[in-house]
């Protein structure tokens, strides 16, 4: 009994971090509160540079509607690439959201994000399951790598002229203010 009573906090401690290593939901809560405290935010110093052309890079939505990069110059794009299964895209799912929400009526600004998986089904439940509003798309192409090397979950932002303006691997929180500002400016520019 001595035994149990000196070590219960140690092994509550172990099953804390079974549980967040073994279930998705629970780890993205983790991270989800390590980015309400300051980590993971995106660095948006990023150079600007021309991905070869965005011609031809394309998506599909679930109605099956095409999308293809190169007839949106003119307009900002934010692309973000995750999985249902991926949980630091869960824990940035709630920024992107509340980012997508205050952007989503806008005329200058496009907001794709591509499933990994191509799975409609699941991923548009997934965003049902969570009350998110945001489009999901598969991807229908071939992505350069400049864009999307395959590390989940990745967002890109480009200019209006068709620029990669930012890119970053991991999960950040698109919420902060930098970012908002970034897509206004970016936005505004010509």
């Amino acid at each position: 009994m001595k035994f149990i009573r000196k070590n219960i906090f140690n092994a509550l401690f172990f099953m804390l971090l079974l549980v967040i290593v073994f279930v998705p939901d629970a780890k993205a809560f983790f991270i989800k509160g390590l980015m309400e405290i300051g980590f993971y935010k995106p660095d948006i110093e990023a150079p600007k540079e021309n991905v070869a052309d965005l011609n031809g890079i394309r998506f599909k939505n679930a109605k099956g509607n095409l999308v293809d990069l190169g007839d949106l110059k003119g307009k900002v794009i934010f692309l973000n690439f995750w999985a249902t299964w991926c949980p630091p895209c869960r824990a940035e799912m709630p920024s992107i959201n509340k980012l997508y929400s205050q952007f989503k009526d806008d005329k200058d600004i496009v907001f794709i994000f591509a499933d990994a998986d191509g799975d409609f089904p699941k991923s548009t439940k997934f965003m049902a399951d969570r009350k998110y509003g945001m489009p999901v798309y598969k991807v229908e192409s071939d992505i350069p790598e400049k864009v999307f090397s395959g590390a989940l979950p990745t967002t890109v932002i480009f200019d209006k002229q068709g620029r990669l303006s930012f890119r970053h691997e991991g999960v950040a929180n698109y919420a902060d203010q930098k970012i908002i500002d970034f897509l206004n400016k970016l936005k505004s520019s010509r």
